[in-house]
Order: C-alpha cells, then structure tokens, then sequence
C-alpha cells in the first residue's frame, strides 16, 4: 500500500501512462509477429501487471482473455514461489487446464525488475497456428486433451536474458509451421519486452511511491464505481439457462446454466448445474470461465472504465470441477469458446428483467470456424487457413443490433481481408455479404449475419467446421423475435448439395463451393411497433426482403 499522497491530475496521467504502455506492448506484438493470425485477424492480447499480479494496463483484444493473463502469473508463483522470477526470465505457459484456454493459445510473460525489485509483469496471448495436434491447426473430434498438441506448464523459454535452445527447439518440432511459431514466440518475447521497459520508464518519471499511489487510487475508484452500479441493480436472484447444439461427438445437447444473486454491491454468478464435462472438444478451464462471466460483468456494470486491478473485486463466480466450464484432466478442450458465448448471452438474458435499458437480445453467438489445409498447386507448398465468420447481433432499447460483427469471445479481431486470402491460399471467395432477413424482428430489430461462399482452386482441401447455435439461435427480448440460425451448404444447388455445421477432414476437390450463412441477432420489443419508415430503409439497404416486410411488419417495402 502507497504512503504518499497523489493529485487527481498525476492520478489520471499515470493511468494513461499503464494503459498506453499496454497499447505499445500490443502494437509491438502485432507488428513483430510472423503469422496472419495475429498480425491481420489479432488474435491476441497483453496486459501490464503490477507485482501482485493485478493489471495495471490491459489493450484491446480479445474479450476472452478480459483480467485472465494474471491467472499464468499467479499459477508459476504458486508452484515455484516468488523466487522464481529472476530478472531477465521469459516464460510459457498453454495448459487448458491453467489458462482455461485451448493449447493454441501461447502466453509469454516476464518479470519487470527495477532496481533490483520485482514491480511487476509483461504478459501476452497469442494464437499459434499449430502446437502439434493430430490434425492441422486443431482438431474437430478430439476425445481427450493429448489429441490437441502439446501441453505446457509454466516453463522458461529465456533464462537471464539468454534463449532456453533446448525449449525452442521442443517447440518447433511439434508444430507444423515451425518457422513461424518461433517468429511469433519471438514476437511475444519483445512483447514482455517492451512492457519491462515501459514500466520502468513510468517509474522513473514519477517515482515508486507515486506510481503506487496512482494505482491504488485507480483500483479504489473502479471498485467503488462497479459497487455503485451493482448496488443499482435489485437484490434478488435471476437464472437463465440453453444449451449447445452438440458436443462435435454425440448429437445430444449441452447444457449450459447461470444463476446469478444480487446482494447490495456484490455479485455473484453461479455455474455449478451446467453440464458434466462433454466427450468432445466444447470444455474450457475454469479460468476461462471466469473470464466470460467478467465479459458479461463488463458489459452491464461500468462498461466505460477500463479494466484494472479493481475491476471485478465486487464479482464472485463458482465454477464446479469436472463440469463443461471446469475441465479437468483429460478432457478435450480446443473449442473452449462455444459454450462461453453461450453463457455471455446467458448472464445478459437473466438481468434482462431488472435491467432492460441496458440489456441486448441475444447475438450469433459462436464464433463459426472453418480450417482448409492442403497442397497449393501454385507453389507446390502446403498450407493451412482458418477464420471465425462475422453474424447479427443483438438489438436494444433504441437500437438495432450490428450486423456482420464477430462475436462477443472475439471481438478485438478483424476480419480477414479477401486480397491476402486470395495470394496466400488457393480458395476463391465468390460471395461476401449481408444475409437479408436473418435478423430477428422487433420494435428494434437484430442485426443481420452474412454469407460467405468460398470456391476451392487446388486439387485436394481437407475441411473443417465448427459452427454452434442451430438449435438455439439468438433469442429475442420483450416480445422481440429470435434470429435465423446458421447454415452451412457444400455444394449450393449441385445434385450433390449437403448441409453440415460440424466436419473432421471433409475431402473437398477443385471447383467445390463452401456456402457459409451466418445467424442473425436476436430482436428487442414487438415488431408491431416498429417504425414503418425504418422497415422501408432495410429494404433499400437490403437488410430485409420487400416480401419479409410485408410479411413480418406489414409494410409494404420501397424498392
């Protein structure tokens, strides 16, 4: 705890200062990586932390890993002490298990020494594109973790500022891409980095004591702003429940349940009656549940304050071990995020009640993954892809929902730009746009998904899928109507047309289409009382048919 006293003014610098760093640390990463997946999609996040292991700065990114970068900190102090940060020191951790997430997500963290005192950690998270699974980049079928690639504890990779050659090469021999997994394991070392540097700096300007007051005061302001805005919110208790279209193995459905209690300035979210842990890969650590409920947190309690150390301490989420959101050795994990979505939407769908101007209807929901490997007779090279695909979101009090946005588990990632994926893999993309009338109807209604048809252009792809949500698309709020699912067509209007949401290595050949048709976004209030002239604007927008305005709103559209 600080002893000195801090102006406002020095306060708030200071605070721009952590957040700013966090930003260039980012930017470092991006800008250094090797592979597309982190320098065009940004798959990735880091956060600054302080010495405790709280977050002093944090960049945009994926709202997945929102206040869980400390969680591998806290985890390598737990089983090797505090002693066991050394200055120089880099370390890797991708344990499900630990980090909650699946193993392709790699965090590289360090300590930042000033003076010869530890005063804090660099920590970053990326997507590798392949850790050595049984099939390329990760697979769809997977009944057990050690099918998903190789699993690291807390390791070192750089000892005393010098590269651990031995963990280097353990690395690269168990990814298909080698070369460039290096690359961004390097691009996350000078990451941490840029971190230790820039907290170093801070501390020079203003001195430790004022940096430690400056944060203590900014903690203390989150806390009590978070407190105020729960403490607005009745007390009471208010469940939600759906369910996952399958678990990629079995077609039974999977369960997920929230029951969350309000008592004054607290919160707390209760997981324990969702599903056991499923045979196939839909499981996540429970850090990572953790982690969506705090997205969920975020979007309804001081959404504008970014994320610190004092975010989240009126927040309390039990987890059970051995359920769907609390996996345990060994079940499969490499797509953790399927039923996190799920429970976002769930935690919002439950306070609907009491919070309906802050509320949204339901959104996509998942984050609709294809993979394409194969040999590119171009170059004579093999290669891999994958890509989430945009949807609709959710409507509000006031507002339609977005359209062609990602969803909610990823939503610091771009989209992929069609010229690269033109150069660089042999598909043709045929068609990207909006998906007309696949909102769901409303006073305001929901946003709509998109279409995305791709044209295979080498003699032989293995495709795989991983799409979610069929069978509960994104409902609405307060009279309004739920979206369309998603859909999925090999082959569009040929004899050998099929519709598929899920696939391990389906063997598609030159001139074979792809026709992705993303869900739409849940809808707000009753479509009755919907602005006639606002139909007629989706209309000329093509958001919405002549014939589905007629039909659902009653109106006749303008063409």
């Amino acid at each position: 705890m600080a002893t000195v006293a801090v102006d406002p003014i020095t306060t708030e610098v200071i605070r721009n200062a952590f957040n700013s760093a966090a930003d260039e640390m980012n930017a470092t990463l991006i800008r250094s990586a090797y592979t597309w997946i982190i320098y065009e999609l940004k798959d990735c996040s880091v956060a600054l932390l302080d010495a405790e292991h709280r977050v002093l700065g944090q960049s945009s990114g994926l709202p997945i890993f929102l206040g869980n970068l400390e969680v591998c900190t806290r985890v390598t102090e737990e089983m090797y002490g505090r002693d066991a940060w050394q200055p120089g020191d880099v370390w890797i951790m991708n344990d499900s298990y630990l980090a909650g997430t699946h193993l392709n997500d790699i965090t590289v963290y360090g300590p930042i020494f000033h003076n010869e005192q530890l005063v804090g950690f660099a920590a970053s998270r990326a997507h590798w594109l392949d850790i050595g699974a049984k099939d390329a980049g990760a697979p769809m079928d997977s009944t057990e973790i050690y099918q998903e690639g190789l699993r690291l504890g807390p390791t070192k990779v750089v000892e005393g500022g010098r590269e651990r050659r031995d963990i280097v090469d353990l690395l690269a021999r168990n990814s298909r891409f080698s070369y460039p997994a290096i690359g961004d394991l390097n691009a996350q070392i000078a990451c941490a980095r840029t971190g230790e540097r820039r907290l170093a700096a801070i501390i020079d300007r203003f001195g430790a004591e004022t940096v430690a007051a400056a944060r203590d005061e900014i903690f203390a302001q989150t806390e009590r702003l978070e407190r105020e805005a729960i403490g607005a919110i009745p007390d009471g208790v208010y469940e939600a429940e759906g369910a996952l279209d399958n678990d990629g193995i079995s077609d039974d459905p999977v369960p997920v349940r929230v029951r969350i209690e309000i008592a004054g300035g607290d919160m707390t979210i209760d997981l324990r009656k969702s599903a056991d842990a499923a045979h196939g890969p839909v499981n996540c650590g429970e850090a990572q549940a953790v982690s969506a409920c705090r997205v969920a947190y975020k979007l309804l309690v001081a959404a504008d304050l970014p994320t610190n150390g004092g975010s989240f301490a009126p927040l309390t989420v039990h987890v059970r071990k051995g359920s769907l959101v609390g996996a345990t050795e060994p079940s499969p994990c490499a797509w953790y995020f399927s039923p996190l979505g799920l429970l976002i939407d769930l935690v919002v769908k439950a306070l609907a009640p009491v919070l309906p101007g802050q509320v949204a209807a339901a959104s996509y929901g998942d984050s609709m993954i294809l993979t394409c490997a194969g040999l590119d007779n171009r170059t004579g090279e093999g290669f891999f892809h994958i890509e989430p695909t945009v949807g609709g979101w959710g409507a509000w009090d006031g507002t339609d929902g977005e359209s062609g946005l990602i969803n909610s588990v990823n939503a610091g990632m771009k989209d992929f730009p069609i010229e690269i994926l033109e150069t660089r893999i042999p598909l043709h993309v045929r068609r990207y746009g909006f998906r007309p009338d696949s909102s769901g109807a409303g006073k305001w209604r929901g946003g709509n998904g998109v279409i995305r048809e791709l044209e295979v252009e080498c003699d032989e792809v293995y495709v795989s899928l991983w799409w979610e949500r069929s069978k509960t698309p994104a409902w609405g709020l307060f009279g309004g109507a739920a979206a369309t699912p998603p859909d999925l067509a090999i082959n569009p209007g040929r004899d050998d047309e099929r519709h598929i949401l899920k696939a391990t290595r389906l063997v598609l050949k030159r001139g074979d289409v792809i026709r992705g048709s993303t869900g739409g976004g849940g809808g707000y209030g009753d479509a009755a009382e919907r602005d006639p002239a606002a139909v007629r604007a989706d209309v000329r927008d093509r958001q919405l048919t002549a014939e589905a305005a007629q039909r659902i709103y009653g109106v006749e559209g303008s063409s």
